[in-house]
């Protein structure tokens, strides 16, 4: 069968691994224990690759994961034993991190893969540092694509290791993301209320990408970096009813009209976070700001941090730093988000 145009990268990945890396390895080493997945960038991890995905960095990629002793042997092999191509597409090929034309079956242990996403030791139960310092891509870069087979069963405990947050940090980081809200919120109206329209504009986008995330957040749900952010929010049960007043309020042609459908969407947000159980002050989620004509947040992260067992501000490093080159970068985030190490550990 001939690539189409509906094949996606994880159907491709599979399709490449049961009929070719797979075969290779069992003729090669039958006993040689290892997981095959497709895990690390691209779109198609996250299962959201389109035609366009195709244009750099798609193709016959895999991630395999094996022993110590076996990385470098098994990537030579690969390099000498896999055919030139499969399916009309080349399993050689260079990429926008590395213009070398070669196999993209990456080879590595279980821990060395997942650190070079997340940059830290994932084998063992993190401390709170470790979780803070944590962006959603990097770790659905680990948890988010397909696992084909996992001989040793190294990449399955990982994976469920990194499900969600300890339940406690987890209530931290929801009421570090209200706690982003209650910052701006209010500056939408004052900004419009001075004619500065194009400022008031300005702080409500922000907003809304804060109440997305806080609609992933509630969900368990690790989210993704910014081209995917609309679409992953889209899923989740707060875009039912915060959707529309989102889409409100960017469209608002003025600071009234924004600020009401910010406020709309953080009640919408917040009746979700009392439907699913975690604590939430009564009535609505916004105020007038010291009496004035326009919204600030009440006090819904104090709810959520005196629940959580100890009052100490903790924040997600993306819930603060939003600079791409530390966010992608797994060993200078990690310093970055450890040099604002948290009051407490776990």
């Amino acid at each position: 069968m001939d690539i189409t145009e509906e094949m996606s990268g994880i159907e491709l990945a599979r399709h490449y691994y049961v009929d070719v890396v797979g075969p290779v390895l069992t003729a090669w080493r039958p006993d040689l224990p290892y997981a095959a997945a497709r895990l690390g960038s691209g779109s198609d991890v996250l299962g959201l690759d389109d035609a366009t995905s195709r244009d750099h960095d798609w193709g016959l990629r895999l991630t395999l994961l094996v022993g110590a002793d076996d990385v470098a042997a098994v990537d030579e092999h690969l390099a000498e034993a896999l055919p030139e191509t499969y399916r009309g597409l080349p399993t050689r090929f260079a990429t926008t991190w590395e213009p070398v034309v070669r196999h993209r079956v990456e080879v590595a242990t279980a821990a060395e893969f997942a650190r070079s996403r997340l940059g830290i030791d994932a084998t063992r139960e993190l401390a709170a540092a470790d979780w803070l310092a944590l962006t959603g891509q990097s770790v659905l870069e680990v948890t988010a694509g397909a696992v084909f087979v996992d001989g040793p069963g190294e990449i399955t405990a990982l994976r469920e290791r990194l499900r969600w947050y300890p339940h406690d940090i987890w209530l931290r980081v929801l009421a570090a993301e209200w706690e982003r809200l209650g910052q701006e919120l209010q500056f939408v109206g004052r900004t419009g209320s001075r004619g500065d329209d194009l400022g008031s504009r300005v702080l409500a986008a922000r907003l809304v990408g804060s109440v997305m995330r806080l609609g992933l957040l509630l969900e368990r749900r690790w989210p993704p970096y910014p081209k995917w952010l609309g679409t992953a929010f889209s899923a989740t049960p707060s875009a039912e009813s915060a959707g529309e007043p989102l889409a409100r309020a960017l469209a608002a042609t003025t600071w009234q009209e924004r600020d009401s459908a910010l406020a709309a969407a953080c009640d919408a947000v917040l009746e979700r976070q009392r439907v699913i159980g975690l604590p939430a002050p009564e009535g609505p989620a916004t105020e007038p700001f010291y009496g004035r004509p326009y919204r600030g947040v009440r006090d819904v992260p104090k709810a959520l941090r005196e629940v959580a067992g100890d009052g100490a501000a903790l924040r997600a490093v993306e819930q603060w730093v939003d600079g791409v080159d530390i966010l992608m970068d797994p060993e200078r985030r990690v310093r970055v988000s450890h040099a604002f190490r948290p009051a407490v550990s776990r």
